[in-house]
């Protein structure tokens, strides 16, 4: 049994961030999406602020918002815009296949900027993923829909911020890059706000539920994110996490209505497959764990 433990809670993790997207779905139809980053970016960073104070490290350390950590602060806060706006207007189904991405494009931004061997098996399965991203956008045909071009624009500035993570100073810690990283979605939220014209509304009390739930459904599965890489084997736990993607589209199908067509399954099929293919390649290649960032993301 406690070989499973790992997987099942990459798997409940994996569930708890495709709820905490279906909520600001849901809230994206009463409430503007800036406001929605503005209540997820301040709940995160008071919970991070908590822990902070708890473990005895500071939150105003002038090495966690300079160079690569700076970076990685604006990438994290455009990430955030692009995700909540995204999921806000774009199927929830089509939002999560593009997502998946994203390990394909740290492995491609790695080897481009950071100089990591990537041989031709693991390029061949990055342009084959990205493929399936086509599959999914099909631009220049009457299927493209620009709103899945958020998505995308997501998958860029979260690549963006991992690979900036990977040059922060050592002695900044997770902790407060977390801290930090939540906080700077707050002026994201204001600029969502600005940029769209919209003002900040009074939710119902129904709603402020809603988003504190949210805020404690995203925690909670970032502690699971975290103890799944921990207790598990990582090489078996990571391939879990492309169970999101079915969590999100089941719930886009049951919940929102959606119709995911058979290019947008086609297209998530591709990018699961090359993505698990370049993993587990990268695991026999190097005989050592892959290595999960312990900072937490929105949404």
């Amino acid at each position: 049994m406690s070989s499973l433990k790992g997987p099942l809670l990459m798997v409940a993790a994996m569930a708890g961030f495709a709820v905490e997207d279906a909520l600001v779905k849901d809230l994206a139809t009463r409430l503007p999406p800036g406001e929605i980053a503005l209540w997820l970016g301040a709940g995160g960073a008071l919970a991070f602020w908590l822990a902070l104070l708890r473990k005895g490290e500071r939150f105003l350390d002038p090495r966690a918002v300079r160079g690569a950590a700076l970076l990685r602060n604006v990438t994290e806060m455009i990430a955030a815009m692009c995700m909540i706006l995204g999921v806000a207007l774009a199927p929830l189904s089509t939002v999560s296949s593009i997502l998946q991405a994203m390990p394909l494009a740290v492995t491609l931004a790695a080897a481009l900027f950071l100089g990591e061997k990537v041989g031709w098996r693991r390029w061949t399965a990055i342009l084959v993923g990205f493929g399936g991203v086509l599959l999914i956008l099909r631009p220049g045909t009457q299927g493209f829909d620009a709103l899945a071009l958020i998505p995308l624009a997501a998958v860029l500035f979260l690549t963006t911020r991992d690979i900036a993570t990977r040059r922060v100073d050592p002695a900044v810690s997770s902790l407060q890059l977390s801290a930090w990283g939540f906080f700077a979605v707050v002026p994201g939220g204001i600029l969502l706000l600005v940029l769209r014209g919209e003002s900040l509304l009074l939710p119902s009390a129904l709603d402020a539920t809603l988003l504190t739930l949210n805020v404690a459904i995203g925690m909670g599965a970032y502690v699971m994110l975290v103890l799944s890489t921990r207790v598990g084997n990582i090489a078996a736990t990571t391939p879990f996490r492309y169970s999101r993607l079915v969590f999100a589209m089941l719930m886009g199908v049951l919940i929102f209505g959606e119709r995911p067509d058979l290019w947008t399954i086609a297209g998530s099929a591709v990018i699961v497959a090359a993505g698990l293919y370049t993993l587990l390649r990268e695991i026999r290649l190097s005989r050592r764990p892959v290595a999960t960032p312990e900072t937490a993301t929105l949404p």
